[in-house]
Order: structure tokens, then sequence, then C-alpha cells
């Protein structure tokens, strides 16, 4: 296929714009490698190259596990080219070992509060905190989403889940501060609390607890009975 062929192939038949318009697992392999390659080198477009290179190691995994010395010998493929292309599936294979990170388990409410207590003990401003967990009751992401006082206009549900859908949490634990160290929930504290309780409801990620943090103490929303009120 010439370069000309290529410049005057529709958009979506380009692996960038097929990416962008149908996602990546629409493409193949060679769209994949194209992308990844960025140009051809003459007399080959990329396209033609990363043909070249797939033809050169049938299976993927012979193109894994080519040295450097074997990619070079593809016509259109240098050693810069090759050392991209050994680096290139390192890091793919260092993405496909690793797993998701944990930062401890959730026991009990008061072994949680006890912990946040330390955290949030010196602000002046409330601070909102979201603990996403797995179906072990892992944490898998802490996140402060909010500062300021709780209330609709700054502490929205859909930033809370949108974070619970992006690391694909099971449940959350939401946490707040009141600097005057008084933990004893406000009106506002229980609407938020019951916004978020039936958002998780409909969307199937269930809200664990909501925790106020005060001065060496805490109210859980749940362990108060709240939850059953609401």
């Amino acid at each position: 296929m010439s370069k000309k062929l290529i410049a005057t192939l529709p958009k979506s038949s380009l692996p960038r714009e097929r990416l962008i318009e149908y996602g990546e697992q629409a493409l193949s392999n060679q769209e994949l490698l194209a992308i990844l390659l960025r140009t051809g080198s003459a007399p080959y477009n990329v396209m033609e190259l990363s043909g070249l290179l797939l033809a050169a190691f049938p299976s993927l995994y012979e193109l894994k596990a080519a040295t450097l010395q074997e990619l070079q010998m593809v016509r259109g493929v240098g050693k810069i080219r090759a050392i991209e292309l050994k680096a290139m599936m390192e890091f793919g294979s260092r993405i496909h070992q690793s797993l998701q990170p944990k930062y401890g388990t959730v026991r009990t409410s008061m072994d949680l509060a006890f912990q946040l207590m330390e955290d949030l003990k010196d602000y002046q401003q409330e601070h909102l905190i979201c603990l996403y967990l797995n179906t072990k009751n892992e944490i898998i992401h802490k996140q402060t989403l909010f500062i300021g006082s709780l209330n609709q206009s700054i502490a929205h549900p859909r930033e809370i889940f949108r974070g619970a859908v992006r690391h694909s949490a099971a449940r959350i634990i939401c946490a707040h501060n009141h600097p005057s160290g008084n933990p004893e929930p406000s009106s506002n504290d229980r609407q938020f609390t019951r916004r978020l309780k039936e958002c998780g409801e409909m969307m199937g990620i269930e809200l664990l607890d909501h925790l106020i943090i005060g001065d060496k103490s805490y109210v859980s929303l749940r362990e108060e009975g709240l939850w059953e009120r609401m």
C-alpha cells in the first residue's frame, strides 16, 4: 500500500481515528502496532512496517521474545526503533503483572475512625474523605474529595461515585471532620448521607458508613442506628 493511498483513506480507516471511534479492542494487532510505531520508515508507511514486523514474527509471543538484533533484521526497523519496541513490550508485561494496590482492610468503623482522627486532627476546615473498598473490604483507594462546609453545592454524590466506578469499588465509606471538635451530625450531614445511600443503592455500590470525626471522638451514622431511619 503506498503512502498516497494511506493519505486518501477515510478517517475511519486510520488506526488512531478508528481507536477514537470504536475503542482499542476493535483494532487489529497490525493497527495497534502501527499506533505504537507512530511513523513508517522509507520505503514503508507505518501500516506496512507493522505488517512486516508481524510477518517476521507470526505470533505475539515470538515478537515479544525477539532480541534487539532480530528486530533490526526487519527492513525499516533500526536500532532506536528496536529499542523502543523492546521497552514497550517490557512495559506492557509489567502492566499485565501489576496488582491493584491495597491500603489495609476495614474491620470495624471504630478502628477506621481512630485512624482518621490522627489524619484529620489539625485541620481547621472540613475535609471529606472517601475510601473505596473491594468485596473483601480492602481499601483500594483513598481520596480527599472536598474541603469546606459539607453542603449540597460543594459535595455532590456524583463526584464520589465517579471514583467508585473508576476504581471498580464494591463499597465506599465516607468520613469528614468537624473542626469544632463536636462530632454530632448536622442536618446537612444527615441529608448528604441519605442522598449517598440512595445513590449507592441505585448503582449497586454500598455505602457502608459515614463517619464524623471530632476531637478524640467520632460518630458512625450506621452504629448510631441512623441507617434504619433514612
